[in-house]
């Protein structure tokens, strides 16, 4: 697959594909003749999880090394799994404050919804004293 494919399919720019290439989270994207880059279902499968990884908001560092471990062998399994369970505690504490600023998000919003019928009445027995 082709560099304009992969990037429509993951919904990534073609520049982003490059670094991620340059900096070595995609790698041995392989090139034909031509030099165009040609796309590997390994290579899709790293795409797909970095795109995931990256959504889920874990840094290009934490990336890198997860990679390099990777192309390192099978002893680093164990280094591997504890990388990604630190960075899903890492993800998990955000998601507790993120629930935390939405809660407060709806306090407020229901105190506006309140606050406006609160000065809807207000105005409206406003208006009938005057008539």
């Amino acid at each position: 697959m082709r560099m304009a494919e992969v990037s429509a399919r993951y919904d990534l720019s073609q520049d982003t594909l490059r670094y991620y290439e340059r900096i070595g989270l995609i790698p041995s994207v392989n090139r034909n003749n031509n030099g165009i880059r040609e796309y590997t279902e390994d290579n899709l499968r790293w795409v797909e999880f970095i795109k995931c990884m990256r959504s889920a908001g874990l840094p290009i560092e934490a990336l890198i090394e997860y990679v390099n471990l990777f192309q390192q062998g099978d002893h680093t399994t164990q280094a591997r799994k504890e990388l990604l369970i630190e960075q899903r505690e890492q993800l998990r504490l955000r998601i507790e404050e993120m629930t935390g600023i939405l809660a407060r998000l709806d306090s407020k919003i229901d105190n506006y919804g309140q606050n406006l019928h609160r000065k809807e009445q207000e105005l409206s027995r406003t208006q009938e004293r005057e008539e």
